[in-house]
């Protein structure tokens, strides 16, 4: 019998693959299901509820464990979800940024309780159905990109610390897709082989997190609506609906019209101003990030290259990076980005291996020409 191992079981395809698999490895598995949002009280009036950790979702990863011989619990974690993960997710939208709550449950929620219920059980390591790799080299344990990069993880990923990484075990992270599906059917897991991915945020099952900001904060949209759509130059254009309802890089819905597309450039929530300009003023060239952490080195203080990614979807490019100080990066990409906005993750990579990342703070334009001879402290932006 190999170590016993604590397994995140969400009910889906990918996380119930990943318990059985390692059961069938000679673990000793453990199945844990985290309950982190009230459904029935939060879910729109019309339409099934669907999603991670929903009742139909337990069942089904309490099923899993049932059929094939291992213990599975269930763990309430609403208050800490809502604390950590929810009220920050609101208020990144409050304070004019685009918030990125798997980034956050996975850093501030998802791994603390994991492993807190690990030492409860006394298993050593935890698993989760992530599609991605993690290994120890020189001292230092590093997340690499999954197998299958249509579904690879690791941007998710970033943030988790050094102890938390070195329990940690990504049973799927040299399968595919296709494959897991496949072993669902070979494990006798027809009730979840064939789930859809669920591209929600889990505690926003409709996926319209203007509703549930509405919903959430009392009174928000009478506070916040009737600002102004201004140009860079101040020009009003327009009058929006309330500024926690756009997000930077956002073209449909803003009711303009104006001749020309135009796209939202940048929001203000201390005046309820939201800017909008054409494409090419979305392109910045350097960012800045802050609550960082580090992966696979103890510290980039010395610049070098790396491809970053400033969304989950995005596919990365090339840039340099360099940290100023002890909790700040600075990127500068080789090419301008579109979009590039505060309140979502950067990530850095070495090839396959996650550097590290943070959460972009600011971003500007600057030449081409200033990326290579442009000092640390000459490319932040003036305080």
């Amino acid at each position: 019998m190999k170590q016993r191992v604590l397994v995140a079981m969400s009910g889906g395809v990918d996380s119930s693959v990943a318990a059985v698999l390692l059961h069938k490895q000679g673990y000793e598995v453990v199945g844990l299901t985290m309950k982190t949002w009230d459904y029935a009280g939060s879910a729109p009036k019309a339409g099934k509820v669907v999603g991670c950790c929903t009742l139909e979702s337990m069942n089904d990863a309490r099923r899993v464990a049932l059929t094939h011989g291992f213990a599975h619990f269930v763990v309430d974690i609403r208050k800490e979800f809502g604390d950590q993960v929810i009220e920050r997710f609101a208020g990144e939208y409050l304070s004019g940024r685009t918030p990125n709550p798997c980034v956050l449950c996975n850093t501030h929620i998802k791994w603390d309780a994991l492993l807190q219920r690990a030492d409860d059980l006394d298993c050593a390591c935890i698993a989760t159905g992530h599609y991605a790799r993690v290994r120890e080299t020189e001292g230092r344990y590093v997340v690499s990109r999954g197998q299958d990069l249509n579904k690879d993880q690791s941007y998710a990923l970033w943030g988790l610390p050094q102890e938390h990484l070195a329990r940690t075990v990504f049973p799927l992270g040299r399968y595919t897709k296709p494959d897991i599906r496949k072993m669902a059917e070979e494990f006798g897991l027809s009730h979840v082989a064939n789930k859809p991915d669920s591209y929600e945020i889990c505690f926003i099952p409709d996926n319209d997190y203007r509703r549930f900001l509405k919903d959430y904060v009392p009174g928000l949209e009478a506070r916040v609506q009737g600002g102004p759509f201004v140009l860079a130059d101040g020009t009003e254009v327009g009058r929006h609906k309330g500024y926690p309802f756009y997000t930077v890089g956002q073209r449909r819905g803003l009711g303009l019209a104006l001749g020309y597309p135009v796209y939202v450039t940048a929001i203000d929530p201390h005046t309820n101003t939201i800017t909008v300009g054409h494409r090419a003023q979305l392109l910045k060239g350097h960012l800045t990030a802050r609550q960082i952490n580090l992966v696979k080195y103890a510290d980039l203080r010395d610049e070098r290259p790396a491809t970053g990614k400033i969304r989950y979807r995005d596919a990365g490019a090339p840039c340099l990076v360099q940290q100023c100080g002890e909790d700040e990066l600075r990127v500068s990409f080789a090419e301008r980005r579109k979009a590039v906005t505060p309140g979502q993750s950067v990530v850095l990579y070495e090839g396959d291996d996650v550097l590290g990342g943070g959460w972009i703070t600011s971003a500007w334009r600057a030449s081409a020409a200033q990326h290579a001879d442009t000092t640390c402290k000459e490319l932040l932006p003036a305080k």
